[in-house]
């Protein structure tokens, strides 16, 4: 009886001790019953999705700013730049324009968009809001929730809180019955719920804090088997994951706020977004490479670029003042092509760190301070040789070599090198061996020739109908359905009024908060303002001359877009605020208040549009007809420009380029392109943003007419100045220096150890053309100390002479070719004490003929790489199992 009760207590001890090690979090002992549950959990490592971890690679592609005939593309060229998951916002002003009615078609049909990532075995975060930012129109808020009665948004205010429950309901209600979440076999794996509050969260106070509160109750009470996030929210409420912003949330985030939450970033910023007016913006790969993985050595398991593709704001959805080229700079372009070397160097990072997956997640972390710049971090499974390094050097300056488990190590600068055995190098964040790429802009001949305008000018309105004793706010007449707003109103002169000293003017002044203006007395034109994206208010002084009896001034105020961040949001304003005549016998005389003040406003339903165009429709083959075109003329401010261009050749990215214009929209067979403002220049005296991309699916067919109007604000442009242009990345380079490590592609795991893929694993420079490319030319080829970036090589004080003749007969013809980098393919008769660098620049064409067999093999090499990492990580899931 004895033996029997000391049984059953140890039997009941080894239960104990199973379910502890279950709540513990830190090993997935219970894999096999996990693998049973449907959803998504977590704890202090990871996501937990459908009972396996992941280390979560992911990149924001926004639906709205691409096309659907673009979206395959994009989410496949993510797959294959090593994500595992997509992040989208959802964009409520585009999926209820006007309160109650729907609009989820075309580039708005999230569903569709989401169906695609799963197709292609790939995760989804979707970002609800209601808020967004994402420097989108509005924030992402309906304009006319600005008009319900009472509303405040985002803080514990009932008006607003009604309406974001209907639409939050209404979106995750169409994800719920097309069975999208990961618990119903879905792609969606995380939620999150508002935007940074933080930033706005203090002016709001206590009820802030309800309204976050009032949030996070309603989402998880719906019960979707997904967690929830919310990101720059320090105090995220509940089982809410509290996620990271930044450039370097590896460092500056303070981490999860319970011990049970796990690190995630949900904004790795790629590059800057950039308003008119801005200079160019970069942010390096090697900078982004280091941050991941600083971030992934510091807990980090999860990272969203902020943008992967950036995109286009087409038609009028971009915020006040930002381009309507949307992160151009990001992994994929604007066009959706590969921004080389940031998308293939951060490929190689993410294969470096699933090489070091089953460390990081069921090994121990430890780190060591080697020196005033130098650190290791390491993560070691006992009783195994699991182990995965991170070496660290933040010198921004000069290399340094560090100690390691008996090795040494050169870290070059501002730098970490990732071993995933804590041996071998298989990658290092500041030495790219991904190939480079340049992108042209080439005039497409057929298009461009002999385009010949109509124009069309607006009448101006001299007098409208009285309405108000002071200028009326300019978001209200627009109600975000144009960027146009006229206000009128006249000042009668008396003969006694005037000087008529010499050197003496009158000056019509008008002090706007935002955004930009264009001012008319007695129906001439005068000028125009603007404002900047830093500063949206400005003052508009202009000499007129006013004629005894009355005068007319017509005011056109111009928006820009909507505000897109910061608290009260629903009280912000724009438009005419001070109109003003000075240089009268009787000093200043104020126009802004007690002067009669007529108005024409947006009006739907009443069929009032502020410009004559915009009424018609003009940008609309059915519109245009409704004016009269004229075929020559003088080139007036606010002037509609019309012609017809026949579908650019090839198959080729398509871009307007609009040199020699002002301000103003672009419409391509009535599909909006997008807002463009070549006048306004950076501080380097450049328009930040010359051409605009024309979606291929905004056109019609090879040889079939196509519609482009214009509508010009400002007068005197050349319209001769205009042309189309394809868009390539056929410039290809490769930069990479003979002490660089080999290419991580060529390392694979066998059970705790890091292995050769392949026999020769000597560090090679790669060319790769795109699809159905071959290289046709070697521009610029030295191996030695050559200087500069793909597009502008120089040569250094040494080259081997046989540096361009090795390219040429490995590359010439091919689609892809590679050079073994080191003084057995070069020779080392050239400064044989430095270590050299090979610099390659060649020109890739579409090929001729028998299709290129490297490019067939290439393909399915790729296809045999992806089989091998997906193998090698399920026999670590199996191995810890057992």
């Amino acid at each position: 009886m004895k033996s029997r009760t000391l049984y059953l207590l140890a039997i009941l001890l080894l239960i104990s001790l199973c379910i502890k090690a279950g709540h513990a979090g830190g090993e997935d002992d219970d894999v096999e019953e996990k693998k049973k549950l449907k959803g998504v959990t977590y704890d202090g490592k990871s996501l937990i999705i459908n009972g396996k971890r992941e280390l979560l690679y992911s990149g924001s592609v926004h639906y709205p700013r691409s096309t659907p005939d673009m979206w395959p593309s994009i989410i496949e060229k993510a797959r294959a730049g090593g994500l595992n998951t997509i992040q989208t916002y959802v964009f409520w002003n585009v999926h209820e324009p006007e309160q109650g009615k729907w609009d989820f078609e075309g580039r708005f049909d999230l569903v569709r968009f989401v169906k695609l990532i799963h197709d292609k075995g790939l995760y989804v975060t979707l970002r609800l809001g209601p808020f967004i930012q994402a420097e989108w129109n509005h924030g992402g808020l309906p304009y006319w929730l600005r008009e319900v009665p009472e509303v405040y948004f985002r803080t514990n205010n009932e008006p607003f809180k009604e309406h974001t429950e209907r639409y939050l309901r209404k979106i995750l209600g169409m994800m719920k019955e097309e069975k999208l979440f990961a618990s119903q076999g879905g792609p969606i794996i995380l939620g999150q719920i508002e935007n940074e509050y933080n930033a706005v969260q203090l002016a709001y106070k206590e009820s802030g804090e309800r309204y976050i509160k009032w949030a996070v109750n309603l989402v998880e009470s719906m019960k979707l088997g997904i967690p929830w996030a919310m990101c720059k929210q320090n105090d995220a409420p509940g089982n809410v994951i509290n996620a990271c912003n930044g450039r370097h949330c590896g460092d500056t985030s303070k981490g999860p706020n319970r011990h049970d939450k796990p690190s995630i970033w949900t904004e790795n910023w790629t590059t800057q977004f950039r308003v008119f007016g801005d200079p160019p913006t970069h942010r390096t790969v090697e900078d982004i490479a280091f941050s991941v993985a600083r971030f992934f050595s510091k807990n980090g398991s999860h990272v969203n670029y902020y943008m992967y593709h950036g995109g286009t704001n087409f038609g009028r959805t971009s915020a006040h003042f930002v381009t309507t080229r949307y992160y151009d700079d990001a992994p994929l372009d604007e066009y959706g092509m590969e921004k080389d070397p940031k998308y293939g160097h951060l490929k190689h990072v993410h294969r470096a760190l699933k090489l070091c997956k089953r460390a990081l997640f069921w090994g121990q972390p430890r780190a060591q301070k080697l020196g005033p710049d130098t650190e290791v971090r390491y993560y070691e499974q006992p009783g195994t040789k699991v182990c995965a390094a991170f070496l660290a050097n933040n010198n921004t300056r000069e290399s340094n070599t560090i100690q390691f488990k008996g090795h040494d190590y050169v870290l070059p600068s501002r730098s970490i090198s990732i071993l995933p055995d804590c041996k071998t190098v298989v990658f290092n964040t500041a030495q790219i061996v991904a190939q480079h790429s340049w992108r042209n802009y080439v005039k497409s001949e057929k298009t461009s020739k002999g385009l010949q305008f109509e124009m069309y000018s607006e009448n101006i309105p001299s007098k409208l109908e009285g309405d108000s004793l002071i200028p009326a706010e300019l978001h209200y007449l627009t109600k975000d359905k144009t960027d146009y707003a006229w206000y009128t109103t006249s000042i009668k002169i008396e003969k006694d009024d005037l000087l008529y000293h010499k050197g003496v003017k009158t000056i019509l002044k008008v002090a706007s908060l935002g955004h930009a203006a264009v001012v008319y007395v007695n129906g001439e034109y005068t000028g125009n303002a603007h404002g900047s994206h830093e500063m949206k208010s400005f003052v508009f002084t202009k000499p007129v001359n006013l004629k005894i009896g009355d005068n007319y001034i017509s005011i056109l105020g111009v928006l820009t877009g909507l505000p897109d961040s910061g608290s009260y949001m629903e009280k912000r304003y724009a438009g005419p605020r001070g109109v003003s005549i000075i240089g009268l016998k009787s000093g200043v005389r104020d126009l802004t208040e007690n002067n009669e003040w007529g108005h024409l406003l947006f009006e739907i339903r009443l069929l009032k549009a502020v410009l004559e165009g915009e009424k018609k429709e003009v940008y609309t083959e059915k519109g245009s007809k409704k004016v009269k075109w004229e075929k020559d003329g003088e080139r007036k401010p606010l002037t509609w420009y019309k012609t017809y261009f026949e579908t650019p050749e090839e198959e080729n990215t398509v871009a307007i380029r609009m040199k020699g214009m002002g301000k103003g929209l672009i419409w391509v067979n009535g599909n909006g392109v997008g807002r463009y403002w070549i006048s306004f220049l950076s501080p380097l005296g450049e328009s930040t943003q010359t051409e605009y991309h024309i979606p291929r699916s905004f056109m019609k067919e090879k040889n079939e007419k196509n519609m482009l109007v214009i509508f010009e604000e400002e007068p005197g442009v050349k319209l001769e100045a205009i042309d189309f242009v394809l868009v390539n990345r056929d410039t290809i380079c490769s930069y990479v220096g003979e002490n660089y490590p080999a290419s991580v592609k060529s390392w694979k795991r066998k059970g705790p150890n890091v292995v050769s893929r392949i026999k020769d694993m000597r560090l090679k420079a790669v060319i790769k053309c795109p699809p159905e490319k071959q290289v046709v030319a070697v521009e610029f080829a030295s191996f030695g100390d050559p200087t500069g970036t793909c597009g502008n090589f120089t040569m250094g004080k040494c080259s081997a002479s046989n540096s361009k003749e090795v390219v040429e007969k490995n590359c010439l013809g091919k689609n892809q070719c590679s050079i073994v980098v080191g003084k057995e393919t070069f020779g080392d008769k050239e400064c044989p004490k430095i270590a050299k660098k090979l610099a390659v620049q060649v020109r890739c064409e579409k090929k001729e003929g028998k299709e290129d067999e490297t490019e067939k093999k290439n393909k399915e090499e790729e296809d045999k790489d992806e089989k091998q990492d997906k193998e090698s990580n399920d026999g670590e899931d199996k191995e810890k199992q057992k």
